[in-house]
């Protein structure tokens, strides 16, 4: 008979199963709108992020305006780890202090803050989209249409100078992709986010550029998206909306956040860079 030998510590048995550990919740967190559009619009992301990540609890929080505020969402959850997402396209404010900030409030969670979506690729390839479908040319410009063509890229604007880098940055990014100049422009201007939407469009117009689109750099529908499409002379592109490229960067964001250090015991706080 063969002797039995002691299991060493810490093996599970030959045929047992270890019980998954779940992944951390992944908060979308929006701005918040009082245009009906921006909620909807908001919800259908939430929807494709878990149609591309099958599995992975996806809840959903706003700084203002909206329900369920982030506040609420966080205090909901018993307990476990989170990251947010913020459904924000640059750094600011929001970003800097009121997110961490909710986060801070709920001691009970592990929370990490992931980077803004903006500036990236994915979203020039987004807006790309979004001008295709407004009537913007699918096919390569030629040079005669390349010195008529240009497009305004209106974003909310901040008090952060950080926000109007990464602004600039993305309309590089699409002007790569476009090969014609993308000026970011800003519905609500401040001393550090100029010129105005209009004021963009005047100067494009002053240098013959006379097919210019404008871009919006929003998420979602509201006041400003909207205010600057109607200044649009030609063409005027939905906002982001819920695009799968918009689904994929809100995964690579939370990817970031959890891959930036390990969960530790106790709430913490993490902005992925």
């Amino acid at each position: 008979m063969t002797p039995s030998h002691p299991r060493p510590p810490g093996l599970a048995p030959p045929h047992g199963r270890r019980r998954p550990v779940p992944l951390p919740t992944l908060v979308l967190v929006g701005h918040g709108s009082r245009d009906p559009r921006a909620l909807a619009t908001v919800t259908a992301l939430a929807e494709r992020v878990r149609e591309q990540r099958p599995g992975l609890a996806v809840r959903l929080g706003h700084i203002e305006l909206n329900e369920p505020l982030l506040t609420g969402t966080l205090a909901a959850q018993r307990g476990g780890e989170a990251v947010l997402v913020p459904l924000l396209l640059s750094r600011g404010q929001h970003v800097k202090r009121d997110i961490p900030a909710a986060a801070d409030a709920a001691p009970h969670l592990h929370t990490r803050v992931a980077a803004p979506l903006g500036p990236h690729p994915l979203l020039a390839e987004a807006l790309h989209t979004r001008l295709v479908q407004a009537g913007w040319p699918a096919r390569p410009l030629s040079s005669p249409e390349r010195r008529r063509h240009a497009v305004v890229l209106a974003a909310a604007g901040s008090r952060d100078p950080d926000s109007a880098a990464d602004t600039a940055t993305a309309a590089a990014l699409l002007a790569d992709r476009l090969g014609v100049p993308v000026v970011p422009a800003y519905a609500a201007p401040t001393e550090a986010c100029t010129p105005t939407v209009s004021a963009a469009l005047a100067a494009l117009a002053a240098e013959g550029r006379t097919r210019t689109a404008v871009a919006a750099y929003f998420t979602a529908p509201g006041r400003f998206a909207t205010q600057s499409t109607a200044a649009a002379p030609w063409l005027a592109a939905a906002p982001l909306g819920a695009h799968p490229a918009l689904a994929r960067l809100v995964l690579h964001r939370y990817d970031q956040a959890r891959a930036a250090a390990p969960a530790t015991a106790g709430p913490r706080r993490l902005t992925a860079a």
